[in-house]
């Protein structure tokens, strides 16, 4: 079995999104999980900048944390840590994703950019704010005495 050549199949027919965005933010991976998740075809997706997904409220951020990782080569959510954000898909709904980033880096060590790996968590978050909205009006009926 040849590992090399099973590298672009577990990427594309991975049912998280990954994602590579390249040192100014344009995107150039883009796979089937991103389709799914955020509604945009490859074609569609390909050259555009990430603001496709990034709620617009959230892009100043974003960005300037963005050009900062290009500048340095280094991001403090690089090391594994599971990032939890907003996103927007094609047709404007808002989702709650989970990711993890690694940067990818040319043989010199230069960095070209973020790959992402995401995953749409929008039912878990709401199963939880559900929760949260049913232990607090618990909290507020026992400390009122019912």
């Amino acid at each position: 079995m040849e590992l090399g050549s099973l590298y672009p199949r577990i990427v594309e027919g991975s049912p998280d999104a990954v994602i590579l965005g390249d040192s100014r933010g344009v995107i150039r991976l883009w796979n089937a999980g991103a389709e799914a998740i955020f509604g945009f075809t490859a074609a569609e997706a390909l050259g555009q900048s990430m603001d496709i997904i990034i709620p617009e409220r959230l892009r100043g951020r974003h960005w300037d944390g963005y050009e900062r990782v290009m500048a340095t080569g280094e991001s403090r959510y690089g090391h594994g840590d599971l990032l939890a954000v907003p996103a927007i898909t094609k047709d404007g709904r808002s989702i709650s994703i989970e990711f993890t980033i690694q940067m990818l880096r040319d043989p010199s060590g230069a960095v070209l950019g973020p790959v992402a790996v995401i995953r749409d968590v929008t039912k878990r978050f709401l199963r939880e704010k559900e929760l949260a909205k049913r232990v607090k009006e618990l909290e507020a009926r026992l400390a009122g005495g019912e």
